[in-house]
């Protein structure tokens, strides 16, 4: 019990050193004399140099494109007949921008659980993201996202990550949407 505690309190003293718990603030923790300038702000990928930015637009699901169901052919509706069910949940993001553009790493969490008629295997899931600003769609992309179900019996989380490219000018109403494409209707 003793040694855990202690540590404890080894962990606790180790992270507010390391994160800089002085009075001399981040620049003397950094090294750097208060009259010196911090370095630059890192180029992206593209080479071009990232911007600080407070805005980066929510992520919600879309109405109705949460879940995803697949059955045996012509069989809709019959529950003994699915295949495969997926459904999305957490999400969660992060924006980079650069002069003229804003790019939002957008990450969902899913689940596939195979139905009664389903197979183990690799299965593309549909998913479309959208970005609206203002009532215009500035991105909007489906992509066949691959997941493998090892085990019928046994449900697979996922995690999809789609990073979307829009202009650096889009309002601070944009709005993230994403979700599955449903199959059209026969």
């Amino acid at each position: 019990m003793s040694v855990n505690v202690s540590r404890g309190v080894v962990a606790v003293s180790l992270m507010m050193v390391l994160s800089g718990c002085n009075a001399g603030g981040l620049g003397s923790s950094l090294g750097l004399s208060s009259s010196e300038p911090a370095a630059a702000t890192p180029a992206t990928a593209s080479g071009q140099q990232a911007f600080v930015q407070g805005f980066c637009p929510q992520i919600s699901l879309s109405d109705g494109t949460a879940s995803y169901r697949t059955y045996a052919r012509g069989k809709d509706g019959d529950a003994e007949q699915v295949i495969l069910q997926a459904s999305l949940a957490d999400t969660t993001r992060s924006c980079a921008r650069t002069e003229t553009s804003l790019t939002i790493n957008a990450l969902v969490q899913g689940r596939l659980v195979a139905g009664p008629q389903g197979k183990a295997g690799t299965i593309n899931l549909p998913v479309r993201v959208t970005v609206v600003d203002g009532g215009q769609e500035v991105f909007n992309e489906v992509e066949q996202y691959a997941v493998t179900l090892a085990d019928v019996n046994q449900p697979t989380q996922f995690i999809y990550s789609k990073a979307a490219t829009v202009p650096g000018n889009i309002s601070g109403t944009a709005r993230v949407t994403i979700g599955f494409e449903q199959p059209k209707k026969k």
